[in-house]
Order: structure tokens, then sequence, then C-alpha cells
């Protein structure tokens, strides 16, 4: 499960990747928000990433992009989809390898 240090109290704090493709993600965006991690982790591995942030809720990904082609189809209910059933094989396995979460952890 991806870790790092409360920005607030300075204890440990543990994610899920699919936090950022979630509209209520990261405690609805008022939790400590790690969706420029995982646009990382994407970029880094060549593909174009597009987030924006909802109004008073989380930074969520908006638009994957590799080669020109979008990754999102474009039936894809952003926010409220879960991103393991829309996102190609290839992406889940990438986030899942570089952020893997704890055990039994899913959204």
């Amino acid at each position: 499960m991806p870790s790092c240090i409360c920005q607030n109290c300075g204890a440990p704090f543990h994610w899920i990747w699919e936090d950022a493709f979630d509209k209520f993600g990261f405690g609805d965006g008022d939790g400590q928000v790690e969706t420029a991690t995982v646009v990382d982790v994407l970029e880094q591995a060549g593909y174009v990433v597009k987030h924006d942030f909802w109004s008073l809720h989380n930074d969520v990904i908006s638009s994957i992009k590799k080669d020109g082609i979008e990754q999102i189809p474009e039936n894809t209910d952003i926010g409220y989809d879960n991103p393991r059933a829309y996102l190609p094989a290839a992406i889940v396995t990438l986030l899942d390898e570089k952020l893997p979460a704890a055990e039994g952890v899913r959204l």
C-alpha cells in the first residue's frame, strides 16, 4: 500500500491509487491528496495525463493518453466508475506494481 508521511501530523499515511480516479477519494479531497503521485507514475511510463480539481471534492484523473489515443473509454462516468473496470489492463498492472495496496484493500 502506498505510504508517505502525513503533511499535517507526521504519522504514516496509507492510500490506494484508485483514490486518484474517485470524486470522493482521499477523504473527498479533504485529506492528503496523492493524485500527483499517481500522475507521476503514469507519466514516467510514457502516458500524458490530465487531472482536475472537482470543485470542493478530490483532484481526479480525467484523461490518460498514450501515443495520442485516449485510454479512458468515452462512456466512463469519471469520478464514479471503478477505474479497475475501465482502465486498460496494462495501466492497472502498472499502478498495482508501482503503488501496491495491502492485500484485500481495493476500491
